[in-house]
């Protein structure tokens, strides 16, 4: 009988990364119909701001300690927020609804926040 999940092997394991992921590639395929003049601007810092979310996570992983992976993992934590207000900007400037990748982004936010209080809270 299992008390609950097991530990996660590799940071695929985790839900938080694999949402995280998930926001990534919806954001590839949101810029896609960006203008070209944004292809090395906005679409560019979206897409950079997003993929750090799930590198950072699995970066984090990889640390021994608590106090290492919290601190890859408030990168991520900073990265979601850029990207919440590159979807606020984008949408402003008439790029298209970015209000599915909020969605994503939201729950990928409280699955981060939740993981980085288990991860405190444990001291490892």
């Amino acid at each position: 009988m299992s008390s609950g999940p097991s530990p996660a092997r590799s940071f695929r394991d985790l839900v938080v990364w694999q949402r995280a992921h998930e926001f990534v590639l919806a954001v590839y395929r949101y810029t896609e119909s960006f203008p070209e003049r944004e292809k090395y601007g906005l679409a560019h810092q979206l897409r950079r701001a997003a993929v750090s979310i799930p590198a950072n996570i699995a970066e984090g992983f990889g640390k021994r300690s608590a106090a290492e992976k919290a601190r890859f993992l408030n990168i991520a934590e900073g990265s979601v927020e850029e990207c919440r207000y590159y979807l606020i900007l984008s949408q402003d400037l008439g790029y298209g609804q970015s209000g599915s990748l909020s969605s994503t982004l939201e729950e990928t936010s409280k699955l981060l926040n939740a993981y980085v209080r288990a991860i405190l809270a444990s001291g490892s």
